[in-house]
């Protein structure tokens, strides 16, 4: 049987795995442009878990573990395939519900659960993907399922089928054939399945490479309470802790209110089964017996923050990420708020001018998680908060957010950020929020996107024969052409985005880009142009990308 411990020590050696290997599973990406990357992004993902995991007892029952797992997965999910990983793990902890340990039957249950819940999620699934592998690894075990059947062996069928359903995928999809390499978020999978088979086999975990370890904790290094202050400290306990909710719903706003009148830095993230709680206080017992009406406690700590910062100083740990947002209740008056993620200090600028009130920095090669997204929207107070994605790597995140939201969220899904842009342009105060969403979609879906980028990688990729380091044009974003010069390549991008109709084209240039040669260009592109259009030019700073441009 699977008990939790080895459910636990599976997960941090599948999580350790994928980390070592995380580059070998980015090489097989085949979009030439430069992204969040699939090994990176579900390694990230992963590393979220096991940090949680590694407080859990050993002797918590192997629902326990899936529970920490699937929870501190979906928070910590970056780009699609961290999503979907933390869906399979979802639905995957909900098998395993109320179990002490595992048996066969069990895994097959729980790897049936995660894959219905990742197809469900996904609204035009894609064969040959992730999705393909997880999904023929469990109908596989299905049929391979017998009585006398132990958890390890079946474990290795669910390995050895996702081995196979993987060498299958580049017939699936013609790029991966033309590519010559397998799906990367399945070969994702398999390598995290292949770390957690050591474990259940009996054998020692997959430990970090040197290497790794010593990237991992710039990357993503653990919290801790004295490294998240650099100022003064008001109260003085960090104090954390898990509720396992009882059986009756109850709201846990009385909750948070009360936790907001005995200290600061209030989480209170209300979950399906658990509800998470963060508050710094000088009464950390209060607190505790405050939580106690809601349910069990668990995985409780305190901190003297104080303590720790005078300990610590010299050797401060910086939080996983810089994107700090404090909460905010909701503000009765307040009928809309806005969430954006962009990179770049102008593009920044621009979406705060327009009425934006929190930025999440990132996009593309910075995916952000979805925790990062939800502490943006509960540091949003209104009852209706707009969440601008602006890359579409990072739409099904901003998506996860609003589920564990304790407000209302719409997330249009803007794929740019001259799409967030437009969106922002037509909000009307006066409209509801079913008016404004119709509108603003409407309004970014008429809006022509050019980028102009570089290829991080030789491909052929849509009949085009791509070296690395040329400039890649991006029409809406499909590959058009490949260029070496700058000038040339954003004057032809932006001839085949203008329509007949087009009055104003902006030009966002990036921070690699001077605003001579910036204004050089934009003299360029207007001259090539009939004279009715304006063409104006915008220093967005963003990395990446050269230059954005917006048709409109």
């Amino acid at each position: 049987m699977i008990t939790g411990k080895m459910l636990k020590d599976a997960f941090i050696s599948g999580a350790n795995n994928i980390t070592n290997q995380r580059q070998r599973v980015d090489a097989l990406n085949v979009f030439p442009v430069p992204d969040g990357d699939t090994g990176t992004n579900m390694s990230m993902s992963a590393s979220a878990a096991k940090r949680e995991l590694m407080r859990v007892p050993d002797d918590a029952p192997v629902s326990r573990a899936a529970d920490v797992c699937a929870a501190a997965l979906l928070r910590g999910a970056r780009g699609n395939s961290g999503v979907i990983l933390s869906l399979l793990f979802r639905g995957f902890s909900r098998g395993l519900k109320n179990l002490e340990e595992a048996g066969a039957e069990h895994l097959v249950i729980a790897l049936e659960n995660g894959v219905d819940s990742a197809y469900k999620a996904v609204m035009k699934p894609t064969e040959g993907t992730i999705l393909t592998v997880a999904r023929v690894a469990a109908e596989t075990a299905r049929e391979a399922l017998n009585a006398s059947m132990s958890p390890q062996e079946i474990w290795s069928v669910i390995v050895d089928a996702a081995q196979k359903a993987l060498n299958e995928t580049p017939e699936m999809l013609p790029v991966l054939k033309k590519a010559g390499v397998v799906d990367a978020g399945g070969q994702g999978l398999l390598v995290i399945f292949e770390g957690m088979k050591r474990v259940f086999d009996g054998k020692d975990a997959v430990l970090l490479d040197e290497e790794e370890s010593k990237q991992s904790s710039s990357i993503y290094p653990d919290r801790n309470a004295a490294g998240e202050y650099e100022g003064e400290i008001t109260f003085t306990y960090c104090t954390e802790f898990i509720i396992l909710k009882k059986e009756t719903e109850a709201d846990p706003q009385p909750l948070r209110t009360y936790l907001e009148s005995i200290g600061d830095c209030v989480v209170v993230v209300d979950d399906d089964e658990i509800i998470k709680c963060h508050v710094h206080t000088d009464n950390p017992g209060n607190a505790l017996q405050k939580a106690l009406e809601y349910g069990m406690l668990t995985n409780m700590k305190i901190e003297n923050m104080r303590e720790q910062h005078a300990n610590q100083k010299a050797s401060v740990v910086e939080p996983v990420t810089d994107q700090a947002f404090a909460y905010a209740m909701v503000d009765p008056s307040r009928t809309f708020g806005f969430v954006a993620v962009a990179a770049g200090n102008g593009v920044q600028q621009l979406f705060h001018d327009l009425g934006v009130d929190n930025i999440v920095s990132g996009g593309q090669t910075m995916n952000p998680s979805t925790d990062d997204i939800l502490s943006a929207v509960h540091a949003t107070p209104a009852k209706t908060v707009f969440v601008l994605p602006n890359n579409k790597n990072i739409i099904m995140a901003a998506e996860q957010a609003a589920k564990l939201a304790d407000r209302n969220v719409v997330v249009l899904p803007t794929r740019t950020i001259p799409q967030g842009l437009a969106a922002m342009l037509v909000f009307d105060h006066d409209a509801d929020a079913t008016e404004n969403m119709i509108a603003m979609q409407k309004a970014f879906e008429r809006v022509g996107t050019g980028q102009i980028t570089y290829a991080a990688r030789d491909s052929e990729f849509d009949g085009h024969k791509i070296k690395e380091g040329e400039l890649l044009a991006l029409e809406n974003g499909k590959i058009a052409f490949t260029e070496r010069d700058l000038s040339k390549a954003v004057i032809r991008l932006t001839k085949l985005l203008a329509r007949k109709d087009s009055s104003f084209i902006t030009l966002l240039y990036g921070e690699d880009v001077s605003s001579e040669t910036a204004e050089e260009i934009r003299k360029a592109v207007a001259a090539k142009l009939p004279e009715n259009v304006e063409v104006a030019l915008i220093n967005g700073g963003q990395p990446v990308y050269y230059f954005m441009i917006s048709v409109e």
